[in-house]
């Protein structure tokens, strides 16, 4: 009798101890629906871009569908860190769901581009806080010595949208029209928010401090101008113009002014002394350059294996097929190893080497290179991010204090951001200097007109180009995407350099105290937090 009891008891013991767990998982699950809306929205939106234009007009304002919802997500980013750590991740995280949501149903509804545009920021300013969130919220349930078994699921979704955004964008423009573009992101917003707030339960905050306003301001200003100077810079305006200029000076001064008062604020939005962690430091400066290098291949790939190796546009997310699959097992594998062992130094290292090789082989690519051999190398490439994607914010995370874990994820988030819009600025500038080059020189004054324009020729433009003109654009392409790849590689040195000074502090949730500058605070358990 004692024994059927005892047994059941330790039953119920078991049942209740799987109970948080499973609560675990429908949380994940929800962080990374809110993780597909984010990632997939401007991947969908882009294939629609033409039938918009079509009905709306406004070919000229055409970017500023794109700048403004990057803008406002580049800005709010630090904010929504801050608002978490602040008053909590909770209220936050589904707040930036229905600012979003707001922004998609609106978007859906313009009747102009200018109404678009505007409705595109609003979404911006959502879109902001769910990356942040999910990051944040790992971070606050999930020890960190545990978070590598969820690595991989995040790498999959980030490929998954990368991969299905264009097809599921063509299918619904064609099938159900541009609008449904944005209204697809209110289901699946409804599901993650109603998961969230049934199921999550974090500790409630109230912060005595109010919000620093001028520091927000001023890092508003700073982003937008940077994030400017690199849409416009080389496009719009050239890059010795006055506006350029201003926009640089601006940005520089409101940046100054910044970090001046976030030494003075009571809560400063970014806490400077985050930066004394060495390695969160370097994880910053590597995960800006693993953005620099990850949007520039992929803005490429796909140009070159359009123009060049003549593959359909349709399918251009699959053409990345090699690059992504690659990275999703190796984030598996570096977080199954991170969780396993508590160790993570060595892929950092692994994926500084890897993704200078990669970029490198990319580089050599010719009008005679086969689509397998350009799958290969994109697969080396890929295997280096995957060794960077996650344990740059793993590493960030376990840098800082519990306190800060939101203001760490949105900087790490940040920087990666703007290392995506340097590296598109930058590589897409030294691309197309090429192109223009080599069809002057293949085709002369004829060939440069061609690409006076935009130095991006889609199929159907390429296919009414006389075949010497279209032998030339092929040259020049492979000629353009050289000198980025090449200009990538040498970038990338960076991240192994920075990777070498790594401190490998144990993670917590492992057994060990932290360090470097870490306070001893630890997650709060699985079972507490949800």
């Amino acid at each position: 009798m004692a024994d059927t009891q005892s047994a059941r008891a330790g039953r119920g013991t078991a049942g209740e101890q799987d109970k948080p767990q499973r609560s675990v998982r429908v949380v994940i699950l929800a962080l990374m629906i809110a993780m597909m809306l984010a990632m997939l929205d401007n991947m969908i939106v882009g294939t629609a871009m033409p039938t918009i234009v079509g009905e709306l007009g406004g070919l000229e304002h055409l970017s500023w569908v794109v700048t403004a919802y990057t803008l406002a997500t580049a800005a709010a980013t630090p904010i929504w860190g801050k608002l978490g750590d602040m008053y909590g991740r909770k209220g936050a995280f589904m707040t930036s769901i229905v600012l979003f949501l707001i922004g998609s149903a609106l978007s859906g509804m313009a009747q102009n581009m200018g109404e678009l545009i505007g409705f595109r920021a609003v979404q911006g300013l959502g879109a902001g806080g769910l990356m942040v969130g999910v990051m944040a919220i790992i971070g606050d349930l999930v020890p960190p010595r545990e978070r590598g078994k969820y690595q991989g699921m995040m790498a999959g979704v980030m490929a998954l949208a990368m991969i299905g955004g264009p097809l599921v964008g063509g299918t619904i423009t064609d099938n159900w029209g541009w609008r449904w573009s944005f209204y697809i992101n209110l289901p699946l917003g409804a599901v993650a928010l109603l998961l969230i707030s049934a199921v999550l339960h974090l500790p409630k905050k109230r912060a005595e401090a109010r919000i620093d306003y001028l520091g927000a301001g001023l890092l508003t200003v700073g982003i937008t101008s940077i994030v400017l100077v690199t849409t416009w810079g080389g496009t719009e305006y050239a890059w010795s113009s006055a506006r350029i200029m201003e926009l640089i000076a601006l940005g520089l001064v409101a940046l100054t002014g910044f970090v001046f008062w976030q030494t003075k604020a009571a809560e400063p939005v970014l806490p400077l002394h985050i930066f004394r962690s060495r390695n969160f430091t370097l994880m910053s400066v590597i995960g800006f350059i693993t953005g620099f290098v990850m949007f520039g291949a992929t803005l490429f790939l796909p140009l070159y294996q359009q123009s060049v190796q003549g593959a359909s546009a349709t399918n251009s997310g699959l053409l990345l097929l090699p690059m992504l699959g690659a990275m999703l097992v190796t984030s598996m594998v570096a977080g199954r190893v991170t969780t396993d062992s508590g160790r993570y130094k060595i892929f950092p290292i692994l994926g500084g080497a890897l993704m200078i090789v990669g970029l490198y082989l990319l580089s050599l690519m010719d009008t005679d290179t086969s689509r397998f051999t350009s799958g290969l190398y994109m697969a080396v490439l890929g295997l280096g991010m995957g060794c960077l994607m996650q344990v740059t914010m793993l590493v960030a995370q376990n840098s800082v204090e519990m306190k800060d874990m939101g203001v760490a994820s949105s900087s790490a988030t940040l920087f990666r951001t703007l290392g995506a819009s340097f590296g598109v600025a930058i590589m897409g500038a030294l691309f197309n200097h090429r192109v223009q080059d080599v069809m002057a020189e293949r085709a002369g004054a004829g060939g440069a007109k061609v690409t006076e324009q935009s130095a991006q020729l889609d199929a159907a433009h390429l296919a009414k180009l006389p075949a010497a003109i279209r032998d030339a654009y092929q040259h020049a392409v492979s000629a353009g995407t050289h000198s980025a790849f090449l200009l990538g590689a040498v970038i990338a040195v960076a991240v192994l350099i920075a990777s070498l000074f790594v401190k490998e502090v144990p993670l917590r949730g492992g057994g060990q105290k932290p360090s470097d500058g870490v306070a001893e605070a630890t997650p709060a358990p699985i079972a507490e937090a949800v």
